[in-house]
């Protein structure tokens, strides 16, 4: 049984209990992405390291090796100076720890942590059809499974690192997602003397994304997550649409580049020396 879900049609119809019995609830917010959607830029460089240079005088053994394309230099050198360990910082005193717990609690209230929100999708592509897919989340850490299709591309969903759901919390989103070409499934059983019968998808209304539960209905708060992305895919298509594209521009070149340009082995160099019987590795050299 397939129970169909509109985008925003998720809150129950109101009762005509007496007002003294119907507790209070906190209005809706808007559900939103948090932080920057990534689309393929770069990021800035790392600076770089520091250099360890060690005088030839100090170098007092050297063994070689083949391995993998590149040579791997190890070097006994003359033991270096290390500086001291920090000096641990004293206690603090006098601290008021009522008032330290009431700052405490104010910064959770105004900022409180994320929920983890487990979810995986299958994403079902055909030159006939628009993007469908199959989504499956766990609500809650002890939980179970809830299992729905959807008319939106959770491709471009898998560029948000956390979001605002409805009831205010914040929610980091940890998604793994696949996609499956319907034609090219075809045509591949085809080719082998075999016919494809791919998943039942149901229909959907053409506008704004909506996705359907499959199976029992579970509780409506279960359903704030799956609901809150679909406002944010209705609200943010194209910011996400833009962001999934750069992405996979990205990807491209980076295929590109490396097929132009495969990475070569790149031959390092191991130092260490010994300190009251124990021996002490320093950092590689830099490649040459």
């Amino acid at each position: 049984m397939t129970i169909a879900a509109s985008v925003r049609a998720q809150v129950a119809d109101a009762t005509d209990a007496p007002e003294s019995v119907v507790p209070a609830v906190a209005p809706p917010v808007t559900a939103r992405i948090l932080g920057n959607v990534p689309d393929g830029t770069p990021p800035p460089p790392a600076p770089p390291r520091p250099g360890f240079v060690v005088p030839g005088k100090d170098i007092l053994a050297t063994t070689t090796h083949r391995q993998g394309g590149r040579t791997i230099t190890i070097q006994r050198i003359t033991p270096v100076a290390l500086p001291p360990p920090p000096v641990p910082a004293p206690p603090a005193a006098g601290v008021d720890g009522a008032a330290f717990e009431a700052r405490l609690a104010a910064c959770r209230t105004q900022c409180p942590a994320p929920r983890l929100l487990l979810l995986s999708a299958t994403v079902y592509r055909s030159k006939d059809v628009p993007p469908r897919t199959l989504v499956r989340y766990w609500p809650g850490a002890s939980g179970e499974p809830v299992t729905c299709w959807s008319s939106a591309d959770f491709a471009l969903l898998s560029g948000i690192g956390s979001f605002i759901a409805t009831d205010g919390q914040a929610r980091s989103l940890l998604m793994m997602w696949s996609s499956v070409d319907l034609d090219r499934m075809a045509a591949f059983q085809l080719a082998h003397g075999r016919e494809y019968h791919g998943p039942e998808i149901p229909e959907f209304p053409a506008g704004p994304a909506t996705f359907s539960v499959a199976g029992s209905p579970p509780a409506a708060d279960s359903l704030v997550p799956i609901q809150s992305l679909h406002d944010i895919y209705n609200s943010e298509f194209q910011r996400l649409n833009a962001a999934c594209e750069g992405r996979e521009r990205a990807r491209l070149q980076r295929e590109a580049e490396l097929k132009a340009n495969p990475p070569k082995p790149r031959d390092i160099v191991l130092r260490s020396w010994h300190v009251g019987g124990k021996a002490v590795k320093s950092e590689p050299a830099a490649a040459r």
